[in-house]
């Protein structure tokens, strides 16, 4: 007899249905680009209009159909596509990122903090390396969990326990970190992009959620390592399975000496910057001697990218990996073929913000929006709790962060900005709305990688298996991250360097 499905399974399944039938992300974002084509016509024929909130003036629907349309679609295409800020932030962070992580220095960091843990702290260390792993990208997904499993297995702890400690955070957690990591400037591009319906002089930098992204490191590694150890892991008892057998890594040579001789380069290179920085009339101060806001926070990516290579080169040659200049070229190479994907996509997104801005309907919907919400009292921290749920729910049917935040961005930073809203709060606001539901969304491309980690320790563990033991990390680290919020937005805290909850704030 088949057992009947609770209610929550069938809305998984529901779920799961309606979102493989929507198309790959990058025939969505033409699809569109055609529906804004097909509205700027609709919109334009009735006549609507909208007073520009800066200038005063007062901006027509203009038609994508009409001739002057097709003009820009054709002679702004290639100019959308190479001019979209996010593609050189992200491309270019990839150089120094990839380097390091090609030549395996990030993975061997990785390895050794947690195998190194000690057993009281090994909880909390693995949830702390899968959050910082992000690093790394999408490759933390794959080294981290199944490596928190061994170290459980190993110490006489349950394994799934391991796993999803470190799944959660390398998934959930995703969108915090110490450093600047690529997501930083992916999304800060876009939010750029999303700001110039408004204010086209107004940039968001990779660094302006750094402050509250680098308390969430903490407080998601307390959350997580607490709900491991007090409700995950007694729920699923003692482990009885059968042994495992360890897995093999092969360490490079003189990886120890590479790390600490990558280590000893970064410290040196950030001593550099440091001293650059105060010496008197440093040309990384603005002109009145400020740090906030400075050509050291302007160019904040290249010095990034220009640490991780400096830390890459030292780990490459020590251990071998780089032995000429080819080496570091095709390393770098290998990198960037790894955003082959994202470059295709970035595409078809930089078309659709152009499409939006330049019918004026990003103007119209933030304007008229931002309205209606004044005129029902739904303004502060409800109108902001409501987009992150929103948020939450729409991460169950597209899962690609950016993908996701492109189509957002252009609605709801401009419309919170007519608000008050400062667009890096807003961006906050998105990034721990997506980063919590990413590990239990039935369509995040990982489940199937992890389900398959489960069945080493698990042989009957299925998507059922896998939604009851990441759920709890998903509504604990999205609770957390909403009360870090209210606390940043009454006590007035800034998000980054000069960011504060309103624009009118913004130093």
């Amino acid at each position: 007899m088949t057992k009947k499905k609770g209610i929550f399974a069938r809305f998984l399944d529901v779920v799961e249905r309606v979102g493989n039938k929507l198309p790959d992300p990058f025939v969505l974002f033409v699809a569109l680009c055609f529906l804004m084509i097909f509205l700027s016509f609709l919109f334009s024929v009735a006549g609507a209009s909208v007073i520009h909130p800066g200038t005063g003036e007062e901006l027509g629907i203009r038609n994508l159909m009409s001739g002057e349309g097709l003009q820009f679609i054709l002679t702004s295409m290639l100019e959308n596509f190479t001019g979209f800020a996010p593609l050189g932030l992200v491309l270019a962070m990839m150089l120094g990122i990839g380097l390091a992580e090609k030549v395996g220095l990030l993975d061997y960091a990785i390895r050794k903090t947690i195998l190194k843990s000690p057993p009281f702290l090994l909880t909390y260390t693995v949830v702390f390396v899968g959050i910082m792993g992000n690093l790394a990208s999408d490759a933390a997904t794959v080294i981290i969990p199944p490596l928190g499993a061994l170290v459980f297995y190993k110490v006489g702890r349950h394994p799934l326990a391991g796993l999803a400690a470190g799944f959660a955070g390398a998934g959930a957690g995703f969108t915090a970190n110490l450093f600047i990591a690529g997501t930083d400037a992916l999304l800060s591009g876009i939010t750029t992009e999303a700001v110039a319906v408004v204010n086209d002089s107004l940039v968001v930098t990779p660094v302006d959620n750094w402050y509250f992204n680098i308390v969430s490191v903490f407080l998601l590694t307390i959350v997580g390592g607490l709900l491991t150890s007090k409700f995950v892991e007694p729920r699923l008892g003692k482990y009885k399975g059968d042994a495992v057998e360890e897995e093999k890594t092969e360490e490079l040579p003189n990886a120890k000496k590479g790390f600490f001789t990558a280590v000893i380069a970064g410290l040196l290179y950030w001593a550099v910057i440091v001293t650059v920085i105060m010496l008197p009339d440093s040309p990384l101060r603005s002109e009145e001697g400020r740090i906030i806001p400075s050509p050291f926070i302007d160019g904040i990516v290249p010095i990034i990218l220009i640490f991780f290579i400096i830390i890459g080169l030292a780990f490459g040659i020590v251990t071998g990996k780089i032995r000429s200049g080819k080496d570091v070229t095709d390393n770098m190479t290998e990198a960037i073929k790894d955003m082959a994907g994202y470059i295709v996509l970035v595409f078809a997104i930089a078309q659709f913000i152009a499409y939006f801005n330049w019918s004026n309907l990003g103007t119209w919907i933030a304007v008229n929006g931002a309205e209606f919400l004044q005129s029902v009292n739904f303004t502060g921290m409800p109108l902001i709790i409501g987009y992150i749920l929103f948020t939450g729910a729409m991460n169950f049917l597209i899962t690609s962060g950016s993908a996701k935040w492109a189509i957002e961005a252009p609605i709801f930073v401009p419309m919170f900005m007519q608000l008050g809203y400062d667009p890096a709060f807003t961006q906050v606001a998105y990034r721990i709305a997506d980063s919590s539901f990413n590990i239990v969304t039935p369509l995040f491309p990982y489940m199937v990688i992890i389900l398959a980690f489960m069945k080493r320790y698990d042989k009957n563990a299925s998507i059922g298996t896998y939604i009851s033991l990441m759920l709890p990390y998903s509504i604990a680290f999205l609770v957390a991250w909403i009360l870090l919020i209210l606390v940043f937005y009454y006590a007035g805290l800034p998000y980054g360097p000069g960011v504060y909850t309103f624009l009118e704030d913004r130093v």
